[in-house]
């Protein structure tokens, strides 16, 4: 159900029940691109029935799906259009049009050719934990993310969500965790792995399907790169990739979580992943944010130097810290 995760934490100070989040998100159900409307958005349902309702509640949590709609118009056929109606301008008066001149004949260009351009559609699958004031995006990307949350905000008046700050940030504790060779309780390394380097080109060193007990690793951290992105496994249950910007990516589910029920209908297939799902990943969220070192409010004193953290995520080594290296916070992974 879950591919790819965005985590955010929902401020206290917003409320709303079950019934007025889903008649707040009825008022900008998804409609297709106009004519000329370049790109459409608006919420449908989770379950992909026309008509049914735009927020599902399963085991206590709520689960919403954002549709979005664009036209496509390559940037080749809107310069060849633009080309055809300056050199008509030019035919017609004898002079170039002028930079100025050329953007507006881009825009008409552009408005001309959306009521002939193709559409593509995708939709994203929302998560909010009421009880927890969990939100999580399923997406690889932050802009569509962004474009979740835009919409949220619209539609949800006094709605905010904030990105989860942790005590460690995810590439100084992933480092430690390789180097050491022991990952935090309920999780085990597995076998991907990126690195980089902050300056210059960013040079980078991928271990795809490789034992990760190797010291060609450690002295890639040494020698100043960091982890970007780390597989991980919670339990034995959950498989996934975590990035430096605490994204949850390459969600996958191990054998025997899931066990379809024969004859089932494609409701109870729904309620059953969704259920399933959220419950295995809420933990596993929740453990993580422990592995490293919890949540820290911005502008808080790390709470690392606290026993019980420092039982649980000893300090980075000098040698590993990045402000000990003078090395800059590192860049969000690309999308995949």
């Amino acid at each position: 159900m879950f591919k790819n995760l965005l985590i955010y934490r929902i401020v206290p100070e917003w409320t709303v029940d079950f019934a007025d989040l889903d008649a707040a998100l009825g008022k900008a159900r998804f409609t297709e691109c106009g004519a000329t409307q370049p790109v459409s958005l608006g919420w449908t349902s989770p379950r992909g029935d026309a008509h049914a309702a735009l927020v599902e509640s399963v085991a206590g949590h709520w689960l919403m799906s954002l549709m979005v709609e664009r036209k496509l118009v390559p940037g080749s056929v809107i310069k060849r259009q633009v080309d055809a109606l300056a050199a008509k301008i030019e035919q017609d008066t004898g002079r170039k049009p002028g930079r100025k001149a050329k953007q507006d004949l881009k825009d008409q260009a552009l408005q001309e050719l959306l009521p002939q351009a193709f559409t593509k559609r995708g939709s994203v699958r929302v998560w909010l934990a009421p009880e927890e004031r969990l939100l999580a995006i399923d997406c690889g990307s932050q802009s569509k993310a962004d474009e979740v949350l835009t919409a949220l905000t619209e539609a949800l008046p006094g709605f905010a969500a904030r990105p989860i700050n942790t005590a460690m940030s995810p590439a100084a504790a992933m480092a430690e965790w390789l180097v050491s060779g022991e990952a935090p309780a309920g999780f085990t390394i597995d076998r991907d792995c990126e690195l980089k380097a902050a300056d210059g080109e960013k040079p980078a060193v991928r271990y795809a399907r490789h034992t990760l007990e190797i010291a060609e690793i450690r002295e890639h951290i040494a020698a100043g790169k960091q982890p970007t992105r780390l597989a991980l496994t919670w339990n034995g249950r959950v498989s996934f990739v975590l990035t430096e910007g605490l994204q949850v990516k390459r969600i996958a589910f191990e054998d025997g979580v899931f066990e379809k029920q024969p004859g089932a209908s494609r409701d109870e297939n729904f309620d059953a992943d969704a259920a399933i799902s959220t419950g295995e990943l809420l933990p596993m969220i929740g453990d993580l944010l422990d592995a490293l070192g919890g949540e820290q409010a911005l502008g808080d004193v790390a709470p690392s130097v606290m026993p019980d953290n420092l039982a649980r995520n000893p300090p980075v080594p000098a040698a590993l810290n990045p402000a000990a290296m003078d090395v800059p916070p590192w860049e969000n992974a690309p999308a995949a």
